[in-house]
């Protein structure tokens, strides 16, 4: 007995891992019709790939000495086989997993974009979450700095269309695996000069990936940083020209910028341009979008060498950006909450429902949250509550007329005039109640609408 009233413990989503509430859906669909529609602006097209990938995929594609698969990958042996998976950190090395495996460039280059979770395990913060999610785009095929350039501007167009304003554009080239060989070997040697003012997670990357040093955030390495050789400077003539390029492109789209000689990858397949959108609004988490050149990793990854750029935007990180500058759209509402009385009531207010969504109408159907039946008033509070502009009302008296009572719950443009005609006043009030025969309530609706 004493079991069978233990109380039972509440359940809680996994720390890091949010769950997206109805009260945040305007906002996240706003973002994701706005990215839809940039997208489609620059010829696009969406490849979903699954939340689980081989682990082997991101050892491979990323690097096994990186923080991402050292120590922040969901990996995971499946019980049914011994296979070794992995929740996907990333989406590029998966995008071009399927691009290969389904021999997509045969026809020529590819331009897709994806949209979905990602999950590391990190320390949980504002914007940065151990299940986030992202958008990115990937150029498969191209070689030439003018698609670095277009999928960079792709960026600026969507903050222009999101109404963001603060968010820098920083850029760099990390040249050619030669070049960055006769670096490295420089790097090191430098770095191993100050070891004994080295931090432990700087030593341990020395050798195993000194560009990861470069980008430490610990304070007190930053004057080691800055003086330490630059990679620009042991870049050839081929990945300067390439550079160059690209910053013409950006300076004749009037897109503003700055060499960042600092910014690095820690991800194995990255070469030449390498970008990142920032801003002093997140905290530390400063980089909204990230992305670059990534010529190396088709063929890293069994396929046909193919030239590929790409980039990745945190949705988070933008939505708290939209928050901070009042871009939260308001929630809309329905076109008609039903309101109903009686059995027969009830009936005809399914049968309404129908046919006004099958004329377009977004409709809410009262169902009483107990099972027993509504009072008008209460039904008509929930009606006005739920942001319906009518409330169409089916009882006893219009079932026997054959009627639907219509009454406009907002103000419109259309209504106020007609009620000023009526009242020859200003300030109208919602429209009054109207009969309207049943057959036609979706013309008579439809009317209404094209009227505001």
């Amino acid at each position: 007995m004493a079991e069978q009233n233990k109380k039972l413990t509440r359940l809680t989503g996994v720390k890091g891992m949010n769950d997206i509430l109805p009260a945040d859906a305007a906002l996240w669909e706003f973002f994701e019709s706005t990215v839809r529609s940039m997208l489609k602006a620059y010829g696009y097209q969406n490849i979903r790939t699954p939340i689980v990938e081989h682990t082997q995929l991101f050892t491979r594609g990323i690097g096994e000495v990186t923080d991402i698969v050292e120590k922040e990958m969901y990996s995971f042996t499946d019980a049914l086989n011994g296979e070794q998976l992995t929740l996907r950190p990333e989406n590029t090395a998966a995008v071009v997993r399927a691009t290969i495996e389904h021999n997509m460039l045969y026809d020529g280059p590819k331009r897709l974009w994806y949209q979905g979770p990602m999950f590391r395990h990190e320390r949980p913060q504002r914007g940065r979450y151990r299940q986030f999610h992202q958008v990115g785009v990937e150029a498969l095929g191209f070689a030439g700095p003018d698609t670095d350039a277009e999928i960079i501007m792709m960026c600026q167009r969507l903050w222009d269309d999101l109404g963001l304003m603060g968010i820098r554009l920083e850029i760099n080239s990390l040249g050619q695996p030669d070049e960055r060989a006769a670096h490295r070997k420089e790097l090191i040697a430098y770095l191993e000069k100050h070891s004994d003012l080295l931090d432990e997670e700087s030593k341990r990357r020395l050798h195993a990936n000194p560009l990861r040093v470069l980008d430490t955030k610990n304070p007190a390495l930053q004057e080691i940083v800055e003086g330490a050789p630059r990679l620009l400077d042991f870049l050839g003539e081929a990945s300067l020209a390439h550079f160059e390029g690209l910053q013409r492109l950006l300076r004749e789209n009037n897109i503003p910028h700055k060499i960042n000689p600092r910014l690095v990858r820690g991800l194995d397949y990255y070469n030449l341009t390498v970008f990142e959108w920032v801003t002093d609004q997140l905290g530390s988490q400063g980089t909204v979008a990230g992305g670059g050149r990534y010529d190396p990793l088709v063929e890293q990854l069994g396929g046909k060498p193919a030239p590929s750029c790409g980039w990745a935007i945190g949705i988070e990180r933008v939505l708290e950006l939209m928050k901070d500058a009042k871009r939260v759209p308001d929630a809309q509402g329905c076109d008609v909450y039903m309101v109903h009385q009686g059995d027969e009531g009830r009936i005809r207010a399914f049968i309404a429902a129908e046919r006004l969504r099958d004329a377009g109408f977004d409709v809410i159907l009262h169902c009483s949250p107990d099972g027993t039946p509504s009072s008008f008033k209460s039904q008509m509070k929930r009606a006005d509550a739920s942001g319906a502009a009518y409330a169409v009302i089916i009882g006893d008296d219009e079932v026997a007329g054959n009627l639907a009572s219509v009454k406009g719950l907002r103000q419109t443009a259309a209504s106020g005039a007609q009620a000023e005609t009526a009242s020859g006043q200003n300030g109208a009030m919602p429209n009054a109640q109207a009969s309207v025969p049943f057959d036609a309530l979706a013309e008579y609706l439809i009317d209404r609408v094209a009227g505001a």
